[in-house]
């Protein structure tokens, strides 16, 4: 099977869906082949640079170009999330596959609207969110634990993604904290992926009880240099309830002084535990209750699992297993199953509906810190 592609954005993630697509090749027997890959952005400038490169057939200025070629199967949407909606929706109407970056669209009420949108159409595409993390292979054997019971009921868990890049006061102020180029705030953008992790192993969150912080109110333009109001937020810690009885922890920041890019969690059950660090990506730490016990502690303890790159087939073992697993390698894993589920005509998950479940979860956040009290989730439709 041969499938064309479509990017919508050459920024960070513009490129590294490039990188994927043209790589796969290398690190799986793929029952698909990538015909050509196409380009859209609206800067002049980001078209000459990604033409400069030869890696496109086509680059141009207007989404719709891609969407109007009958040889663009797929779009990955790695635009900025005002615009995504937009881009669903043609790509829904024209039969597109979507690969859409996080989060869905750009608040909750373009969520609601994108639900309709999937229930009225009649659209038989294959839709993924991307949301790399879950494809990590020490998180793929997280969910392959959870679910064969090891950690038996949850009680609880904390869960945090951490930056440091908005302590400096003079860092100009980004599109991703600017709702009016479509951001809203670290909780939207960082949050996201501890919101869906811990779903994705605990269970659906119905309730957010949150508290925001907004370090520097005020920063400068990036167009002008000139002080500009911050509107949104540096750091928010979440109490949350799962559906299943299970309370939690989950704190996004960028305000975090001496972090990179540190995504970690640890969860604790009735039978076991687990834990997990980005900045120590190759290990799954586990404990496990029903290990013995006994003078000097027995056999018990948290041990490390080293998943490493143990990616199952049809990767093919490049690079080798032992070497340690990257940031890119997790996105070319996401790419690569999105890509797989079209030529299997399987439903990729996590889906666009898992997208709008997440911008819920978020929403509820916003308010909650909004009014100082819980709010509650008001689940997709199936």
């Amino acid at each position: 099977m041969e499938i064309g592609v479509g990017i919508f954005g050459y920024g960070f993630m513009g490129k590294t869906h490039t990188y994927g697509l043209i790589n796969l090749p290398l690190f799986y027997d793929c029952p698909f082949k990538i015909k050509h890959i196409s380009i859209c952005n609206p800067s002049a400038g980001k078209r000459e640079k990604a033409a400069a490169t030869g890696y496109y057939r086509r680059v141009t200025e207007d989404y719709r170009d891609l969407i109007d070629d009958p040889e663009i199967d797929a779009v990955c949407i790695a635009s900025p999330n005002g615009a995504h909606l937009e881009q669903i929706k043609a790509a829904i109407q024209a039969g597109k596959h979507i690969y859409c970056d996080k989060p869905a669209v750009a608040n909750v009420d373009e969520a609601g609207e994108l639900e309709k949108t999937l229930r009225g159409a009649t659209y038989s595409g294959k839709h993924q969110m991307v949301l790399q993390y879950r494809f990590f292979p020490a998180i793929m054997r997280a969910k392959q634990l959870a679910e064969s019971g090891f950690l038996g009921r949850v009680a609880h868990y904390r869960a945090a993604y951490l930056h440091s890049s908005n302590i400096d006061p003079n860092r100009p102020l980004q599109w991703k904290s600017d709702p009016k180029r479509g951001g809203g705030g670290v909780f939207f953008d960082m949050g996201v992926h501890a919101v869906d992790l811990m779903s994705h192993l605990v269970g659906q969150i119905d309730a957010v009880n949150a508290e925001s912080l907004t370090f520097h109110r005020q920063r400068p333009s990036a167009e002008t240099g000139e002080p500009v109001k911050v509107d949104t937020d540096d750091a928010t810690v979440a109490l949350v309830r799962h559906a299943n009885g299970a309370i939690g922890t989950i704190e996004a920041s960028k305000v975090a002084t001496g972090t990179c890019d540190e995504l970690r969690f640890e969860i604790h059950g009735e039978h076991g535990a687990m834990r997990f660090n980005l900045m120590d990506p190759n290990w799954l730490e586990v404990y496990d209750m029903r290990d013995t016990a006994g003078p000097l502690g027995g056999n018990r303890g948290f041990k490390k699992i080293e998943c490493i790159q143990q990616y199952p087939a049809p990767a093919t073992g490049f690079p080798s297993p032992k070497v340690s697993p990257g940031w890119l390698r997790a996105h070319m894993h996401c790419m690569f199953n999105f890509l797989e589920c079209i030529a299997q005509d399987r439903a990729p998950a996590p889906s666009l509906r898992d997208g709008i479940y997440l911008q819920r979860v978020l929403h509820a956040g916003e308010l909650s810190a909004q009014r100082g009290a819980w709010a509650q989730v008001n689940q997709p439709g199936a």
